[in-house]
């Protein structure tokens, strides 16, 4: 029997965190359809360099997302699509819609003191969707995020808040790309390891 140790370090004063996330939200005000959310997101952050005046970090973020998905203008099932009468039917009912992601980020970090900062943060990543709608195919779809926040540091705990944008679409891979475009917020707490 063999056993396998894994072994990673952690260069000096290079900081490890990870974070759990609850966010919510819904969909820019439009005529065509609705899209409310809520999610969970699991992080890991890695802070990569530290200046005088900011702190640059990288993080994983693997999340899972419980979306309702209903179109309001079904004309936007045009009728040269095949079967277009069905499809309407089909996409004016209420759907829940279940999202998969895994995003890979980058942050910028500005301290104002010892407790507080604020940050900014860019990610993108891979998604699984499990319903198809008239905006988006079932299946593989990408997942990106622009944020911006404001921590708290209580010994080691840090809390978060967090409004972002967020756009969802597959990039053409499949046949429906409009994708949907949602403002959220997201609270989270961390602990420095």
């Amino acid at each position: 029997m063999k056993i396998y140790l894994i072994h990673f370090q952690i260069r000096p004063g290079f900081l490890l965190q990870t974070r759990f996330n609850y966010g919510f939200g819904s969909e820019f005000n439009n005529r065509n359809y609705t899209f409310t959310n809520h999610f969970y997101k699991a992080q890991l952050y890695y802070r990569l360099k530290e200046t005088s005046n900011f702190q640059y970090e990288i993080l994983v973020q693997p999340e899972i997302n419980f979306g309702t998905h209903q179109l309001l203008n079904f004309y936007f099932v045009k009728p040269e699509e095949p079967d277009y009468i069905e499809k309407r039917a089909k996409y004016v009912q209420l759907k829940d819609v279940h999202e998969y992601v895994l995003n890979i980020g980058f942050l910028i970090r500005k301290p104002i003191s010892e407790r507080f900062s604020f940050y900014v943060l860019a990610s993108v990543g891979p998604m699984i969707t499990d319903t198809e709608t008239e905006r988006m195919s079932e299946g593989f779809a990408f997942a990106d995020v622009l944020a911006i926040g404001f921590s708290a540091k209580v010994q080691r705990f840090q809390f978060d808040i967090r409004p972002c944008v967020r756009h969802v679409s597959n990039a053409g891979l499949g046949s429906s790309n409009a994708g949907y475009n949602t403002k959220n917020i997201e609270f989270g707490i961390s602990y420095s390891l």
